[in-house]
């Protein structure tokens, strides 16, 4: 059962994705990068409609937990904002894409709703299993887990130029996002259904990243 507190943090999440008007990228798209500094705003903007959620409602230290978790995501986010600023308009804007990739403007709004939908899974796995329980190791470790691949994977296609080594990251991530989803399926159904769009956005990045590394195998360092 999700209580009130807890859809209200999620929901000023929604709210300030949905307000929110994204910078375009004018020079290259990333296949898995956050849109550089459209992310960057993003995760910020977040995270201030986070904090007045706190002060509008006088969140309880109960609901610090939800804030937490649902938050997390956003730091590797954020942090990989720093290596696709200086990467996207350079090195990546001279790699050969597919015409199918998607737009420019999309990956800030899609990453910042997905890190914001996995975030608020997992607290919903924290909250019904009693905290960092025995019984909490197996999901959130799987969390834990694919939640880190995610965010090694900009360091090593961006800041490595490692395209091959990328696209293995993105498929041993995309396998532990598919267990974490599985694994939280008995224990909260609803966490397990916000994962879902990860997973297709997964797959989308992973044909993404292949098309690109056999495209420009010479550019790969």
């Amino acid at each position: 059962m999700v209580d009130r507190g807890s859809m209200l943090v999620f929901g000023s999440v929604c709210q300030a994705v949905d307000a929110l008007r994204f910078p375009r990228v004018t020079r290259g798209e990333a296949p898995f990068a956050e849109g550089s500094a459209a992310l960057y705003g993003a995760a910020t903007h977040t995270s201030m409609a986070l904090l007045y959620a706190i002060v509008a409602w006088r969140m309880p230290s109960s609901w610090l937990p939800a804030v937490g978790f649902t938050l997390l995501p956003h730091v590797g986010g954020i942090l990989g904002a720093f290596i696709t600023k200086k990467e996207v308009p350079t090195w990546y804007a001279n790699l050969v894409k597919p015409s199918w990739r998607p737009p420019n403007w999309m990956f800030g709004p899609v990453w910042t709703t997905l890190y914001t939908s996995m975030g608020y899974g997992s607290y919903l796995i924290y909250k019904e299993l009693g905290g960092l329980t025995e019984d909490a190791t197996v999901p959130l470790g799987l969390y834990a887990g694919q939640l880190a691949l995610n965010w090694a994977w900009t360091p090593i296609f961006f800041g490595a130029h490692r395209m091959g080594w990328g696209l293995a990251v993105l498929i041993l991530l995309t396998e532990t996002a598919v267990a974490t989803t599985i694994s939280w399926y008995p224990i909260n159904k609803t966490a397990a259904y916000l994962m879902v769009p990860y997973l297709g956005w997964l797959t989308l990045a992973s044909t993404l990243n292949y098309c690109v590394w056999r495209d420009n195998k010479d550019k790969s360092e």
